[in-house]
């Protein structure tokens, strides 16, 4: 699954989490693994031009989505059934997410949450909206932010559990040096005198 992400915003993110989260979703939802997804991080000035070009409304706004292929025009896109090992397999462009950081920090301020907390949740709800979900009718709204809260959730709490298992195995590392039990050859020595000689015949 490739993703891409450039930052033209002038506000400085960690882009490698919104490549995460945006993983994430399209990994939970199942979309073919050989799907191309754009994320792009824009200033007020383009963001406006793009709100005014396509949707005809003035200003800024946090996310818009422009999806390539249509989910309700190709079936493959979602559910995983565009093989890899199909006898023409081609990738399925998914399309672009377009985020506006400055737009989106002062919502964040609104709701008091930090900025990437909100590109978090922006970049899920630009994908939803890739991938045929929307909210123009209370039903769908219902479901869609439903979702994006459940993919969210999922998401941080993985997240969190990674954490926490790169640090118990730093910390059991670093138990096991201490104590001497660390299998390792230390810098400069030799580490084949810490292997016991062959028996005769072997």
């Amino acid at each position: 699954m490739s993703i891409e992400i450039s930052n033209e915003s002038g506000v400085a993110v960690d882009e490698s989490l919104i490549v995460s989260v945006a993983r994430y979703t399209l990994g939970a939802l199942q979309v073919s693994p050989l799907a191309e997804l754009s994320v792009m991080l824009v200033g007020l000035d383009e963001m406006a031009e793009l709100h005014q070009r396509w949707l005809e409304e003035p200003g800024p706004t946090d996310v818009m989505a422009f999806p390539m292929d249509d989910p309700a025009d190709g079936a493959d896109v979602l559910d995983g059934t565009r093989r890899p090992d199909s006898p023409h397999p081609s990738p399925a462009l998914l399309g672009d997410v377009v985020l506006c950081p400055a737009f989106a920090r002062d919502q964040a301020k609104s709701v008091g949450h930090a900025l990437s907390d909100e590109l978090h949740l922006l970049t899920v709800h630009g994908v939803l909206h890739l991938l045929g979900y929307d909210h123009g009718e209370p039903a769908a709204e219902r479901e869609m932010f439903a979702l994006q809260h459940e993919l969210l959730t999922g998401w941080r709490q993985a997240r969190a559990d990674a954490l926490a298992d790169r640090a118990q195995r730093q910390a059991d590392e670093q138990l096991l040096g201490t104590v001497g039990l660390d299998d390792r050859p230390a810098a400069g020595t030799d580490s084949s005198a810490a292997r016991p000689s062959p028996e005769p015949g072997s």
